[in-house]
């Protein structure tokens, strides 16, 4: 079974919470308090499976839990850190957000990809005791982490797509022309999933070929199995689009060019934009044992045909015959030579940065409550506010920048103002303390 897109639960884990203890020695008086800090949870992170070809592995387990770092203890015990939860995924997966689709990730590199962060650990009461206050009988909780349903869309990473109709011959060539095994039968859809296949050319350099499942008329419209595999061609740099140059089928070459074109074209301006070429495969059928490839449009009506029409579009025609292993070098080096002029594979830009997403939204910023406390310091409290406490290293100078000016995009800093917040005001955001400096 072929699957290519799943929607999934992926959740971080909760940070443990800060530990309220004293120090109790003999001799010792008024040790003060040695709580420890609370475990961070672990992160769910994506990494390249280069050995899987398909989603699979998704169709039973659909969710994915880090572990919750573990509570601090007395002594100055700092809680255990929750381990990583590591999400294997084929090479060229897109990973999007479920609930507005925009593209989050596309896993196309060995590089892993954190998309949920672990809550951070709470702290012991020992981070509380100042001159005033020195027997602070409280902790800090560990913060929740990250979580977030995503839809996983594979699309397959390939240099070249081999494009055609049933029963053109499509599999036949990737077998012919590499070391794939794809299923090859006489009847029509034999091959049910995208197959890839390494083609050497010349013992020096290759390219990765991939086998799409025979379209029909109306594939861009859903007909068939339509969208389903369209969406795997494409990244590819190019296109070889396999024709029955016999019509064994009852079709004529030029009808299998214009039908797979017209779809091409419906589907996405890219794809029919591609640089293309034809392969007129079953040349083998239109030859006797005088005949050479060279000669087969003089030999078919239809062949000149096709020949006609695709010289209109700038295609090049290649006569082939799988089956026979005919012809095959001169189609594979004209292919390694386009491709040395052509761009690199396609990567997806993200559309939503998810260490930011959350905590840039105003709407997310406007839930924050801010009440003035007994002491008349200012307490601002809310998930936003939760959300950018955990993102945030109050022991490095470049991430308290970055806390600040996260204030400021969410209005936090005007509303304190309005709610009559003055300079040397003490405010506090989840339990963290600061002087309001204008």
């Amino acid at each position: 079974m072929f699957i290519d897109k799943i929607k999934i639960y992926v959740k971080a884990g909760n940070g443990g919470g800060g530990c309220v203890s004293f120090r109790h020695e003999k001799y010792v008086a008024k040790g003060g308090p040695d709580g420890g800090d609370g475990g961070n949870g672990g992160n769910v992170i994506f990494r390249c499976d280069p050995s899987a070809n398909t989603l699979l592995a998704f169709r039973y387990k659909r969710k994915f839990i880090a572990e919750n770092g573990a509570d601090g203890a007395g002594q100055k015990f700092h809680g255990k850190n929750g381990g990583d939860i590591v999400v294997k995924v084929p090479r060229g997966t897109l990973i999007r957000d479920a609930e507005s689709g925009r593209i989050i990730r596309d896993m196309c590199d060995d590089e892993d990809f954190v998309i949920c962060r672990g809550g951070r650990g709470g702290w012991g009461n020992r981070h509380f005791a100042t001159p005033t206050r020195q027997i602070p009988r409280f902790a800090k909780s560990g913060l929740p982490g990250e979580e977030r349903e995503v839809l996983l869309e594979l699309k397959m990473i390939a240099d070249v797509g081999f494009v055609g109709l049933p029963s053109a011959g499509k599999s036949s060539l990737l077998a012919a022309v590499s070391a794939a095994r794809p299923k090859i039968a006489e009847y029509h859809f034999t091959t049910l999933e995208p197959n890839l296949g390494v083609v050497s050319v010349d013992g020096e350099h290759g390219f990765v070929a991939a086998d799409i499942p025979g379209l029909i008329e109306g594939a861009s419209d859903g007909a068939g199995l339509g969208h389903d595999f369209l969406r795997h061609i494409e990244r590819c740099r190019m296109l070889i689009q396999v024709v029955d140059i016999a019509g064994s089928e009852g079709r004529t070459p030029l009808e299998d060019f214009r039908v797979i074109s017209d779809e091409l074209e419906r589907f996405s301006d890219k794809l029919a934009s591609l640089p293309r070429i034809i392969a007129a495969n079953k040349a083998d059928l239109l030859m006797n044992s005088a005949d050479d490839f060279a000669e087969i449009p003089e030999l078919s009506e239809e062949a000149a045909e096709l020949e006609a029409e695709a010289a209109k579009r700038g295609y090049k025609v290649i006569y082939i015959s799988a089956a026979a292993k005919m012809n095959l070098r001169e189609l594979t080096s004209e292919c390694a030579r386009v491709l040395e002029e052509l761009p690199p594979v396609m990567t997806y830009e993200p559309e939503i940065i998810p260490e930011t997403e959350e905590i840039s939204d105003s709407a997310g910023a406007e839930s924050v409550t801010i009440r003035r406390a007994d002491d008349a310091s200012f307490i601002v409290e809310g998930e936003w506010a939760e959300k950018l406490v955990g993102r945030v290293n109050f022991d490095d100078r470049e991430s308290l920048m970055y806390f600040e000016r996260s204030l400021i995009r969410g209005g936090i800093i005007d509303r304190l103002r309005e709610a009559g917040c003055e300079e040397g005001d003490t405010v506090s955001v989840c339990g963290i303390e600061f002087d309001f400096v204008e």
